[in-house]
Formats: structure tokens, C-alpha cells, sequence
């Protein structure tokens, strides 16, 4: 029987729970009694693995989506802006190698493709500068600790396109209540017991031991690593990725600021080690640290040393998290009357911040693309899985292309890393391409992709990879070039002139608030 969808089912809260149950509700009118309505189911007894600390722009587009002051949520929600990463040490090990991927595109991306340009005339000893510095003026705002907005600037607007560093429980709190208050998500606190299959192999409920059955049209898996629908229902396979991925582990800890002015990072700080990287994310009062690392390369004592080392006269070592990390993603997001999304669909290390991203992608899809009644929801099925598949594709892609440009040498992890059996074949044909023609948005065939190719060009540039610019000297229009870079230069000395410390200004927000748009 065709039926319209009309009752989804979020099982499992988190913030993977919350921002999809609030997409579709928000996009549905779940608080209105024609509108759809969404109920999310979450276990009173299970714990939120809560890491996910880091979050992409696409993080201002769904808050506003959902309604949600930016205020309130940096109030709330412990955030602080976040405009990139820094890579320290990936290239060589040494105190003075690092490099940036910020949250802005070059120059005149669009216009002009600056990366040809300034690797000949760096190479002719004109442009001195790293190339996120000569062709962003984020680097300079990131180095000193520089907020991306002015107290004037209205809600969610920016001088400098910025992202967060949130508290994960506190957003996962925070988006609970607003859920509840505003969108009209039903909450039940419940344990599945069991799930019950229709006679065409869909679910059609779900047994919990407090609230008994609940019925549903569609339901949505966030139950985490467990995956009780997609993974233990139905049974589909788990796509390992660790022969691409090596890192299999995590300690995390929680690490309080030497005093209340000290100041606020505005970016990532990935440090490399001997066998992974240590995170560092400066939220307003406290800084998450942890070291991700390849069990096969090194001991957890050894990790264990790494971070205490790293984080000097606070650790402690009472409050380290341990959390295994199991590379990969299921074969299949989207089965019968079913999606998976967030962990129970895959995880991958935490390098890059796509764990909240891919959420967001995911609640967007299903919010947009809600299948009007069972009849398409197989077409909007097959959609969902192939255009995931790929985003997965090249997020494991991206994150790998940190490790094979490395030149570290210290340990078997950074020589296997490079091991061209470990590199995806896709890949493979990318860096043989940026070889002889700086990467540019025409080598990216699909409206997909996660990361830009300026993206590419932070990361192979900022790790010395060289391409032949003799092979592209007609690239570039030479007075085009200089006047962007020109226009960057500009860009840097108003930045650095204007903008507010990243903790000057999250304390005005406390204060005054944002404007509101």
C-alpha cells in the first residue's frame, strides 16, 4: 500500500539526533497539526560520545535554519570562532613547520587561479610569503588570535568567513530544548527492545521498554556506533577504511585555561607526532586536547606520554577519555524505510572536522528531499547512497593527502602512510594531474564535493608540494594575479587594524549580544 510519510522516527538523540530531528521539523512545520510530525526516541541510560567539538560554516547555515539566535548559542553552548586549521610539524617534525587551511578562498578565487603564480615567483625569490599567507588574509588573523566579526556585526555575518568550537553536550542540550519548545519534535525517553518489520521489509516500529511500540513512516538511525537499525536490523555491511586511515584510537581531555582573560585560539591546532596528531580546540572555558593515534605504530602508554607532554603542568591523567576510532562507513546509508546518520553511518578520524558536517549534509538532504509517500522512497533512497558514497570517497581522499605529503621520517607510520598500496587510486590520479596544473574547480566533475579544490591547494601548497608551473604559463592573466594579491595585502592591514581579540569579543557577546539579522 502507498503511504504518505507523515511520521518520522529520529532514533537516538546527540547532536547527530537533534540537528536532523529540527531540520525536518523546521522544514516540515512539525509544531503545525497538518505538518509532519517527528518524534525522537533516545535511551535515558546510554551516554553521548560527545567529541565533536569542531564544526564547518555550513554550522551558521543550519542554526539558521532551525531558528536558533547565534547569541543564544555561543551563550549556551560554550562556542567560540573557529577560522581554519594550523598543521604543525606534518611536514618535517620541526618547531617551524606549520602551515594553514583557513575557512576562506584565496583571493579572487574565481577570477584568477593565484597558486601557478605565486609558486613561479616564489621561486624567483618575490613573494616570500607561505601560500595561505600571500593569497588570504586569514593566516594573519589567525595568528594573532583575532576574532572574524566586530561586536556591530550582525548575527551570523562575518568580515571573515568562521565556523565554531562548541561544547558537543551543550549542544546536544541546547538544540534538545529548542526542538522541543519551538519546532514541536516529540521527545521519549525509551530503550529499543526490539524492532518489527513490516511484511515489504520495512521497519514498521520500533519496541521500547518504557514507551511500547511507536510506529513510523520513516526512521532514522542515530544510535551511534551501535547502528541498531542500519548495522544490526538490517545487516548492512561495514566498508573499512583502515588500510587508508591508520589512525584506530583517541585519548581526549578536557584542559582549563592558566586564567579567565588567557586567550581564545581562532582556529584548529593539529600538532603531529611520532604515530597520529594531538587536537587543541579553545572553547570559552576550557580547551578540548587528544591525541588521535595508529595503534599499530605505537603503545598507548607511549600516546598517553605524548599528550601529557603536550599539555604540560594540567594534565591530568584521571580525566583522559579513551575512544576507540573504527575507520570506514556502511555500504548502504538509506535501506528500505530507513537512514542512517552520523556515527551509525560511519566515522572517520577527526582531522578536517567532518564528522558534524557530514550530520548536517545528511539532516539537509532528508529535510529537502523528504519522500512525499513510500511509492518514491526507494528513488530517494538510491539518490542519497550514491551521492554519499561519494562525499565519503573524497573525504577519505582529502584527509589522506595530509599524510603523503609528509616528509617525516621518525616512524613507519608517516613512510606507510606515503606507501603508494595505502593511497586510493583516486587520489593516485589527482596528484598526478596537480603535477603539471595547479588543482582548480574543473577537475572536480561533481556538484558533491565536500572540500573546494582551493581546499587542495591549502594542503599541497602549505606541505611544499611542487608543480611544474612550466607547463601552465598561460594560466594566469599576470596583472590580474598582482592586483589580487595586492588586494590581499590591503585586506590583511584592515583585518589586523579592525578586528577584536577572538575572547575580547565573545565576552561583548555575554555582555551586549549580536545584532539580530
Amino acid at each position: 500500500m502507498n503511504k504518505k510519510t507523515k511520521s518520522i522516527v529520529v532514533v537516538g538523540g546527540g547532536t547527530a539526533g537533534w540537528i536532523t530531528a529540527g531540520r525536518i521539523a523546521a522544514m516540515h512545520k512539525a509544531n503545525q497539526p497538518d505538518g509532519v510530525q517527528v518524534t525522537l526516541v533516545e535511551s535515558p541510560n546510554i551516554p553521548i560520545i560527545g567529541v565533536g567539538e569542531g564544526t564547518w560554516p555550513t554550522m551558521r547555515n543550519t542554526l539558521i535554519k532551525l531558528g536558533i539566535s547565534e547569541t543564544d548559542f555561543i551563550r549556551e553552548c560554550d562556542a567560540s570562532f573557529k577560522q581554519g586549521a594550523k598543521f604543525a610539524r606534518w611536514v618535517d617534525g620541526t618547531d617551524t613547520d606549520f602551515y594553514y587551511h583557513p575557512l576562506m578562498l584565496p583571493q579572487g578565487f574565481g577570477k584568477v587561479n593565484l597558486a601557478p603564480y605565486w609558486q613561479q615567483h616564489r621561486h624567483n625569490g618575490l613573494e616570500g610569503q607561505s601560500f595561505s599567507a600571500a593569497v588570504c588574509f586569514q593566516e594573519a588573523i589567525c595568528e594573532q588570535g583575532l576574532a572574524p566579526k566586530m561586536i556591530t556585526t550582525p548575527e551570523f555575518s562575518a568580515m571573515a568567513n568562521y565556523a565554531y568550537h562548541l561544547n558537543a553536550g551543550k549542544f546536544s542540550s541546547f538544540l534538545q530544548k529548542h526542538c522541543c519548545e519551538k519546532l514541536g519534535v516529540k521527545h521519549i525517553l525509551a530503550d529499543v527492545t526490539a524492532v518489527h518489520s513490516a511484511e515489504n521489509g520495512d521497519i514498521a516500529a520500533i519496541e521500547t521498554q518504557q514507551a511500547g511500540r511507536i510506529e513510523g513512516d520513516l526512521f532514522i538511525d542515530c544510535t551511534g556506533f551501535s547502528s541498531l537499525l542500519l548495522g544490526k536490523h538490517f545487516e548492512v555491511p561495514w566498508v573499512d577504511c583502515s588500510d587508508v586511515l591508520f589512525i584506530d584510537r583517541a585519548l581526549a581531555v578536557q584542559v582549563p585555561y592558566t586564567d579567565e582573560d588567557a586567550p581564545i585560539a581562532s582556529h584548529t591546532i593539529s600538532t603531529a607526532q611520532e604515530a597520529g596528531w594531538i587536537w587543541d580546540i579553545g572553547l570559552q572555558h576550557r580547551r578540548g586536547i587528544g591525541h588521535v593515534y595508529a595503534s599499530n605504530y605505537t603503545t598507548e602508554a607511549q600516546a598517553l606520554q605524548r599528550l601529557a607532554d603536550y599539555v604540560g603542568l594540567l594534565f591530568d591523567e584521571s580525566a583522559v577519555r579513551r575512544i576507540p576510532i573504527k575507520s570506514g562507513h556502511r555500504q548502504l546509508f538509506w535501506k528500505n524505510n530507513c537512514v542512517a546518520v552520523g556515527l551509525s553511518a560511519g566515522f572517520l578520524e577527526p582531522l578536517e572536522a567532518s564528522a558534524l558536517v557530514l550530520v548536517e549534509l545528511s539532516a539537509t538532504m532528508i529535510a529537502e528531499q523528504l519522500p512525499a509517500c513510500r511509492a518514491i522512497m526507494d528513488i530517494t533512497a538510491r539518490r542519497f547512497n550514491d551521492t554519499f558514497r561519494y562525499r565519503w570517497q573524497r573525504i577519505i581522499d582529502f584527509l589522506k593527502l595530509h599524510y603523503i605529503l609528509s616528509k617525516r621520517t621518525d616512524n613507519a607510520f608517516w613512510i606507510d602512510n606515503r606507501d603508494p598500496q595505502t593511497i586510493p587510486e583516486t587520489l593516485q590520479e589527482l596528484m598526478q594531474l596537480w603535477r603539471y596544473q595547479s588543482p582548480w574547480d574543473h577537475d572536480f566533475t561533481s556538484n558533491n564535493e565536500v572540500f573546494p579544490a582551493a581546499s587542495y591547494q591549502y594542503v599541497l601548497y602549505g606541505m611544499g608540494f611542487e608543480t611544474d608551473t612550466a607547463f601552465q604559463q598561460h594560466h594566469w592573466d599576470e596583472a590580474q594575479a598582482r592586483e589580487q594579491l595586492h588586494k590581499n595585502r590591503k585586506h590583511v592591514e584592515q583585518a589586523l587594524r579592525q578586528l577584536p581579540g577572538n575572547r575580547e569579543l565573545l565576552k561583548r557577546i555575554h555582555q551586549y549580544g549580536l545584532q539580530t539579522l
